[in-house]
């Protein structure tokens, strides 16, 4: 009877909120390590290139790790106990890195915190969409997304505070994420004591929403998104490559790129927010400005001028919010329940193939000319951008058809 009660004080947004503050506390912990990956793997001595392969196979496996956990959330709905073991490696490898004496160990460890998330990530999705289907898709995941990108803010900003008294000793910055990732931990377990299934949120099929397809088939229109989404990454460059730039051509002062990625996490929460209010009113035409926003960021943040090179890494922050919390939310809209965590595991799959070539991409380009960067990611923007406009619906109502693409 305890159990019944405690689960019935839980409503939605509360349920959404509370995961945003776990989210917040794991963004103190892996985003602080994500904020000086680049110039901590400088200095074993790697180039851009090795930097652009290692962050692109660490997100290529966050994301196509998912290929394998998604398929395995939908068989088994164990929804809590991926999402616990998922945030357990990434809480233990992070504080590691400070413990690494080598470029491939501190490469492994990276790796191992990006394979963390792949484990929790289409489990956790799916357990937000049930929730998020009572408040509206857009918002419930803008509000998680905000509250994910506040520790994305805290975390470089402490890590930043670290190296700036310690001379720049990267190995105490990483060991103080230690404390944010025992609390994430213990928040976690409790949210799973007072909801431990999160499915009863679901109020049902949303109007508009794609008809499961025979013999449990995703949707056509599932895989026209994954193309445009597919396309318009594999122009989009890691931050890693980003900070290996403002670092090695001194652009900004070292123990101040973190403060850069702080920013561009606050940039991240405002433009998760944004475009999740207007996906809820005006469906997926706000996702045309992605390819656009993409296509400005190497112009500017590969420059050797340092506010114009901040404004790039803030545009590249915009970005990455749409990609994670409205882009997150479509898939809800045109995936039925029974399949989600399929769509999720497919869709993170294909984003992480393509931010792989991205930073591989970047990285290499980089390495030969940053000219041939921008005009590289301008022509597969542009390819994008043609992809989006030829197949999303000139015209749809507002909330009753969220997709707006064209095709079942």
């Amino acid at each position: 009877m305890r159990g019944a009660a405690l689960t019935r004080r839980w409503t939605p947004w509360r349920f959404v909120t509370a995961f945003g503050v776990v989210s917040l506390l794991s963004d103190v912990v892996y985003e602080g390590a994500r904020s000086v990956i680049g110039p901590y793997l400088a200095t074993f001595g790697a180039s851009a290139t090795v930097v652009g392969l290692v962050t692109g196979a660490g997100e290529a496996t966050a994301l196509a790790g998912r290929l394998g956990t998604g398929p395995l959330a939908d068989r088994t709905r164990a929804y809590w106990p991926l999402v616990l073991v998922g945030y357990a490696v990434t809480m233990v490898a992070v504080p590691a890195l400070g413990l690494a004496t080598a470029l491939w160990l501190a490469a492994a460890l990276f790796v191992a915190e990006r394979a963390g998330k792949a484990i929790r990530g289409p489990a956790r999705d799916v357990m937000l969409s049930h929730a998020a289907a009572a408040v509206g898709r857009g918002k419930g995941f803008a509000v998680h997304e905000a509250l994910d990108q506040a520790g994305g803010v805290a975390g470089p900003l402490l890590v930043a505070a670290v190296l700036a008294a310690t001379a720049q000793n990267y190995r105490p910055a990483f060991l103080a994420l230690a404390v944010p990732a025992v609390a994430a931990m213990l928040l976690l377990l409790w949210l799973r004591a007072g909801v431990p299934d999160p499915r009863r949120f679901e109020p049902g099929p949303r109007p508009g929403a794609a008809p499961a397809a025979p013999g449990g088939r995703l949707p056509r229109v599932f895989w026209t998104y994954l193309a445009f989404t597919a396309v318009t990454t594999a122009g989009y460059a890691t931050f890693g490559v980003l900070s290996f730039h403002l670092a090695t051509r001194h652009v900004v002062p070292v123990a101040l790129i973190p403060v850069v990625y702080a920013a561009a996490m606050g940039v991240d929460a405002l433009a998760a927010l944004t475009s999740g209010w207007l996906y809820d009113r005006a469906g997926v035409r706000v996702l045309a400005a992605v390819p656009v926003l993409t296509a400005l960021i190497p112009l500017a943040a590969f420059t050797t001028t340092a506010a114009l090179a901040v404004a790039g890494v803030l545009a590249w922050g915009a970005v990455l919010g749409v990609q994670e919390s409205t882009m997150r939310a479509t898939i809800a809209d045109i995936v039925p329940a029974a399949r989600r965590g399929t769509a999720y595991g497919i869709f993170a799959a294909g984003l992480g193939g393509a931010t792989l070539v991205g930073g591989l991409l970047t990285g290499a380009l980089y390495d030969y000319s940053i000219t041939a960067v921008i005009v590289a990611v301008a022509a597969i923007q542009a390819v994008a951008l043609a992809l989006f406009l030829a197949v999303v619906r000139p015209a749809q109502p507002a909330v009753s058809s969220p997709s707006g693409w064209r095709g079942r």
